[in-house]
C-alpha cells in the first residue's frame, strides 16, 4: 500500500483541490471535514478572539467554481453529475455550484483513503440530502454508515417569535466508509444516576462495588445445544459448560441470594463498558463563549466532537486529514489521541492557531510544518517520458484527434495531458491523449471541459 508522500504536522494554504490531487492513493486512514455548508451567510470572527480575521462567504454561485470542474465530473462520475444535475433543477444553481465545488474533491479523498479508512462530513440540513446522493455515487450506497445528528445548540438561542418552523437545533455528520474492513472502534457512555439506581442496586461488602445479577439460564431451555447439569441444587439447561460455571462459582461470580433459588451471574458496574453511542449525539455541548478551548473562529466545533470521530475510526498512529481546517480542531484532537495528522485551509490563519493550541499541550512542540505547493506523488512508479506513448495513443485512438475528431497524419499529433501538470495531473498513461497541434496549442494548460467552455464560448460569439 503506498505510503503518504508528505511529513506529518503539515499544514498546507490554499485552495484544497491540487493540494488533494498530489496526495499519494490509499495513504490516509480518516478524514473529517467541516466544509462551507451554503448556508448563504457570512461569517467573520470577533476582534481581539484567537481567530481575528478569519471571514468567509458562504453563499454560492457558478462564478464560485471552474466551469471545467462541471465538464469533469460529467465525465468522471455520471452519478454524482446526475445528483448535481436534479438539485439544480430542484433547488438552483446556487446549490449546483456549490455541490460540484464539493463534489471534485470528494472524488479525490475517495482515492486517497486507505481500504480501512473512513469519512466524515460535517453539514447542516440545508444541503445534507443532497451531499448524502452525492457520497451514495462517489463512496458507493453499499458503504454509508450513518448519518449522525449532533444537536449543536439549544431551542431558545433557534427560536424566533412567530417562527414557521419546528427550530433548527441539529447538525448532520454523514460517515461513509471504504469497504467493509474499515476501522471502528464502538464508544460508549456513562449509564445515567438514574440507571444506576434501577439496575445495579446492590453493593458488595468490603469492596464497596455496585453489580447487579443477571440470568445464568441458557435462553431456548436447550433447544440450542446448552448443557444440562445440577447448580447449587437447580438442574437447568445453562449458559456455560460445568468447567466454566465451576471457575465462576470459584471467583464468587454465582450468587443464589437463597436456598432453591435460581442462581445468578454477579456484574460488576466497574466491568461495564457503559451505553453504546448510537446515531444521535445530545451528550457533546457546543463550544461556550467562556470555554478555555474557543478561538473565536466561526462555526467552530468542540473538541469531544473530534475526540469521538478520530477514536471510533482511527487508531493511535493512523493519519488523519481535515481538508477544510479552520481553527485546526480537529488537528488538535488528533494530536492528543497519539494520531498523525495533516490540514488544509484557504486561510494562513489556520497555522497560526493550530500552532498555538498544540503549543498549550507541548510547549516543546516544535510547529506544523507550513506548505504552499502541492505534494508531488510518488505512488506511479518510474514513468517513463509521456511522449513515449505517442505511438500506442496514435494506434487506439486510431489516428483521430480527441479535440476535433479529424483524422491526422502520425506526424502532427502532439501528447496532451487530460488534467495539466499545472493542475495536479501526471504522466500516467490514463492521463494521456492525442490531439493534433492546432488543438494541442488552443487547449494549452486547460483541462478537457475548460477549452471546451471557451470554445462553446467563442462559438457563440
Amino acid at each position: 500500500m503506498p505510503s503518504a508522500n508528505f511529513a506529518p504536522s503539515t499544514i498546507w494554504t490554499g485552495d484544497n483541490l491540487p493540494i488533494l490531487r498530489g496526495m499519494n492513493s490509499a495513504c490516509v486512514d480518516l478524514i473529517y471535514l467541516d466544509p462551507p455548508f451554503n448556508s448563504n451567510r457570512n461569517y467573520e470572527a470577533p476582534i481581539g478572539s484567537k481567530a481575528a480575521g478569519a471571514a468567509f462567504k458562504d453563499a454560492w454561485t457558478l462564478d464560485d467554481v471552474d466551469v471545467c470542474e462541471h465538464g469533469e465530473l460529467a465525465e468522471r462520475n455520471p452519478a454524482a453529475y446526475a445528483v448535481i444535475e436534479a438539485a439544480c433543477q430542484a433547488h438552483g444553481k446556487g446549490m449546483q455550484s456549490y455541490l460540484i465545488f464539493m463534489a471534485v474533491r470528494l472524488m479525490e479523498m475517495h482515492r486517497i483513503l486507505k481500504p480501512t479508512g473512513s469519512i466524515y462530513l460535517h453539514c447542516d440540513p440545508t444541503a445534507s440530502h443532497y451531499l448524502k446522493l452525492l457520497m451514495d455515487g462517489i463512496f458507493g450506497k453499499e458503504n454509508f454508515r450513518n448519518e449522525i445528528s449532533w444537536r449543536r445548540t439549544t431551542t431558545k438561542n433557534d427560536y424566533k417569535q412567530g417562527a414557521k418552523n419546528w427550530p433548527r437545533v441539529r447538525d448532520v455528520i454523514l460517515h461513509y466508509a471504504l469497504n467493509k474492513a474499515s476501522i471502528f472502534n464502538q464508544q460508549f457512555t456513562s449509564y445515567s444516576n438514574d440507571y444506576v439506581r434501577k439496575f445495579y442496586r446492590y453493593t458488595e461488602e468490603g469492596t464497596g462495588r455496585k453489580y447487579t445479577l443477571d440470568n445464568l439460564a441458557a435462553p431456548g431451555a436447550g433447544t440450542r445445544g446448552h448443557p444440562q447439569y445440577e447448580l447449587m441444587g437447580i438442574t437447568r439447561y445453562w449458559r456455560y459448560n460445568e468447567e466454566k460455571m465451576q471457575s465462576l462459582v470459584d471467583l464468587g461470580r454465582v450468587v443464589q441470594s437463597r436456598p432453591r433459588s435460581v442462581p445468578r451471574y454477579k456484574r460488576y458496574l466497574d466491568e461495564m463498558p457503559g451505553v453504546a453511542v448510537s446515531d444521535s449525539w445530545d451528550d457533546i455541548p457546543p463550544v461556550q463563549g467562556a470555554a478555555k478551548e474557543r478561538t473565536g473562529y466561526p462555526t467552530q466545533k468542540p473538541l469531544a466532537l473530534l475526540d469521538r470521530i478520530i477514536k471510533a475510526s482511527s487508531n493511535p498512529g493512523d493519519l488523519v486529514l481535515d481538508p477544510f481546517c479552520g481553527c485546526a480542531t480537529a488537528l488538535v484532537a488528533a494530536d492528543r489521541l497519539g494520531r498523525r495528522w495533516a490540514g488544509i485551509d484557504i486561510s494562513p490563519l489556520a497555522i497560526k492557531l493550530v500552532k498555538e493550541r498544540i503549543l498549550e499541550d507541548s510547549p516543546l512542540w516544535a510547529g506544523p510544518i507550513a506548505l504552499d505547493a502541492p505534494p508531488k506523488r510518488t505512488d506511479l512508479g518510474n514513468l517513463p517520458n509521456y511522449r513515449t506513448h505517442r505511438h500506442r495513443l496514435y494506434g487506439e485512438q486510431e489516428g483521430i484527434c480527441v479535440g476535433c475528431n479529424t483524422h491526422f497524419p502520425f506526424r502532427v499529433m502532439d501528447v496532451d495531458h487530460i488534467l495539466p501538470r499545472s493542475k495536479g495531473g501526471t504522466d500516467h498513461p490514463d492521463n494521456l491523449q492525442l490531439l493534433c497541434s492546432g488543438c494541442n496549442r488552443s487547449k494549452g494548460g486547460k483541462t478537457m471541459a475548460e477549452w471546451r467552455a471557451m470554445l462553446s464560448r467563442l462559438d457563440r460569439g
